[in-house]
């Protein structure tokens, strides 16, 4: 019975910033690997960000330098700071905890 839910997506235009949250009730949060995918039309979801137990991030190539995935244990939450969009950073964003269904992702529309 454990789920997330992606929350903050919207319309912004280029440039401009987001943050999206997850929330999640899964008890082991704290020492998961947890990270942001996303998909937009006509492609596959991809891994868009990751941080790990001890803070460690990843990041795809694209959004490196723009984006910024963190973490708060006590919530069990994950966010993604997202700066300096681009339309092609257009996508329904989903939230990636291990073992938990995915949810249903919140959608980022950035227009020119």
């Amino acid at each position: 019975q454990v789920q997330l839910v992606e929350s903050g997506g919207g319309l912004v235009h280029s440039g401009g910033s987001l943050r999206l949250s997850c929330v999640t009730s899964k008890s082991s949060f704290s020492v998961q690997t947890m990270g942001w995918y996303r998909q937009a039309t006509g492609k596959q979801r991809e891994m868009v960000a990751s941080i790990s137990s001890d803070g460690t991030t990843n990041y795809a190539d694209s959004v490196k330098g723009r984006f910024t995935i963190s973490r708060d244990n006590a919530k069990k939450m994950v966010y993604l700071q997202m700066n300096s969009l681009k339309p092609e950073d257009t996508a329904v964003y989903y939230c990636d905890v291990p073992y938990v269904p995915w949810g249903q992702g919140t959608q980022v529309t950035v227009s020119s």
